[in-house]
Order: structure tokens, then C-alpha cells, then sequence
């Protein structure tokens, strides 16, 4: 009579172990690799930029950090619909594709864009726009995580204890109105003061406006903000995370807010370590100088 019970307890186990293999396969992650048989960089950015046109995606803006990386930032009216269902969700309007040289290899890559929305918190259903994007593009495989998080836990994502959430964001300052908001971070992004400017700025459905900010200060006390040196000291995997770039801010009802450095970088590479070369300890300056240099967008 022992046998019976001992035998539910190892069906229990293998269902267990069944489950957990199956919960594997539902975990994101938050790169795709694209198709990338190209004869070269140009005519990958080229090709990239045309298959996106094709299928129903206008990009807004474009950016090169560093030799070797261009980055396309795309939106179409579903995913802007999408974005503006949920508050700050202005902050996944857009997506991101980059073109890579690795040694003498060509990577095209964009953002998941169920990581994104799911960790974004965008209520709705994106799945038609991952499919959407994958068909474009290609969609080899997903990384940027090893194994990568399950989506209930990606919507409340913080890297540790302690650390921010979506919904903590750098308050960088406010305006009576949404007009008078656009205009002086505009106005400032222009100029190009403290090596900051715009990639991309894109008016949402609902008003928002949202600001991709390009970060590429000269000076080398400025580096913590430096993109190409924040780049140097994360994307190191053989799979680049190029696409994580440009930063973005955004203006909703007057007031101008981006992501904390601190939830930002730490969803878009789950997997980095805390201590390192390649670590959050080797930018522990960077999230205080990203607020610093962002709010003088509205100084």
C-alpha cells in the first residue's frame, strides 16, 4: 500500500518538472536577432530600412553611436494605439532596430516587442505586432538573457531590491502646459548643450510627446552618460544589444519624465551583473549623472 502513494508522489514530481519545462519556454527575452545575410553594412541598414517601410512601419529616427552601429527607431499607429492605453505608456511607442559589425560578422537586431510591451506594463495585446516585426525582419532567436523572465515577473520588474520600477521615473521637471513643455525640450535638444540631442521626437494620439535623446558628451568626467561608454561597459555578450539605445524622455501634461538608468539599462540586460569589470558597479555614477544631465533639458 506504500507503492501507491509513492507513485503519486513521483507523477506529482514529473508534472512538476513537466510544468517548469513548459514555464521555461513562456520566459522572454529582450532582443531578437534578425535575418542577417547581407553583402554589407550599408546595405544592411538599406535593406533593414526598406523591409520595415514594406510592412507597415515608418521610421522616425535614426541614430549612429560608434563606428560600427546604426540604429533605426520605428512606430506604427497600432503600436502608439497600444502605448497610450496605460500610463507612461508613451515610453513604448516606438521600437528599435540596429545594424552591428561584429569583427567580420553583420548583426541585425531589434527589441522584442512583447519584452517591451510586457515590461512597459501596455495593456493590450501586442502579439500582431511582434509577428508583424518578425516577418520584416526575421526572427532567428531571442536574447540579451540566458534564460530570460517569465512575463509575470517582467511586469513588476526591479533588479533587486531597493532598485526602481517602470513606474519610478526620473521627474525631471514640469510647465503649465504640454505646449510650453515640448517647445523648451525641443528647444534645448536643438542646441546640443551638454552633448545631448534628438534623434527622433514623436507627437502620440493622446498628446504626449515623446523624445529620443541622443547622450555623446566630450568631456571625460561626462562619460558616466556617455552612450558609447555605458555601451563599452554592458554590451560585451557575442550578441549585440545595440538596439537598446537611444534614451528617451517624454512630455506628458507638462511634465517631463525618463526612465530610471536603474530599471531602464537593468530590463534591457537582465543578466548584468552587480560587481565587475562589466558590471552596474563599473557605471555606479551613471544613474545620477542621466538625471543630472536630462533635467538640463528643462533647467
Amino acid at each position: 500500500m506504500i507503492i501507491r502513494p509513492f507513485l503519486r508522489a513521483v507523477a506529482c514530481l514529473l508534472l512538476g518538472v513537466s510544468l517548469a519545462t513548459h514555464a521555461d519556454t513562456s520566459r522572454l527575452k529582450p532582443f531578437v536577432l534578425a535575418d542577417s545575410e547581407y553583402a554589407s553594412f550599408a546595405e544592411a541598414v538599406a535593406q533593414t530600412r526598406e523591409k520595415l517601410a514594406t510592412a507597415g512601419f515608418t521610421v522616425i529616427g535614426d541614430y549612429t553611436p560608434y563606428d560600427g552601429a546604426q540604429i533605426l527607431v520605428l512606430t506604427s499607429p497600432a503600436l502608439q494605439d497600444l502605448a497610450v492605453k496605460t500610463e507612461l505608456g508613451g515610453f513604448g511607442a516606438m521600437l528599435r532596430a540596429a545594424v552591428t559589425q561584429v569583427n567580420d560578422a553583420i548583426q541585425v537586431s531589434y527589441v522584442n516587442p512583447q519584452y517591451l510591451a510586457t515590461a512597459y506594463r501596455l495593456a493590450g495585446e501586442s502579439s500582431a505586432i511582434t509577428d508583424q516585426l518578425a516577418a520584416a525582419l526575421g526572427a532567428q532567436e531571442t536574447f540579451g538573457s540566458k534564460r530570460g523572465i517569465k512575463a509575470k515577473s517582467l511586469a513588476k520588474y526591479n533588479y533587486m531590491l531597493g532598485m526602481e520600477h517602470f513606474d519610478d521615473p526620473y521627474e525631471l521637471g514640469g510647465y503649465d502646459d504640454q505646449a510650453t513643455a515640448v517647445a523648451a525640450v525641443a528647444a534645448k535638444l536643438q542646441v546640443g548643450a551638454n552633448g545631448l540631442s534628438s534623434v527622433y521626437q514623436l507627437a502620440l494620439p493622446n498628446g504626449d510627446v515623446l523624445f529620443g535623446v541622443a547622450m555623446q558628451p566630450q568631456a571625460h568626467d561626462d562619460r558616466y552618460y556617455n552612450d558609447s561608454y555605458q555601451m563599452s561597459v554592458v554590451d560585451v555578450a557575442d550578441l549585440r544589444s545595440t538596439a537598446y539605445l537611444p534614451y528617451e524622455v517624454l512630455v506628458t501634461n507638462g511634465q517631463v519624465k525618463a526612465l530610471h538608468m536603474r530599471f531602464r539599462m537593468a530590463v534591457h540586460f537582465p543578466d548584468l551583473s552587480m560587481m565587475g569589470k562589466h558590471s552596474f558597479m563599473t557605471l555606479m555614477p551613471s544613474p545620477k549623472a542621466i538625471n543630472k544631465a536630462l533635467t538640463t533639458l528643462v533647467d
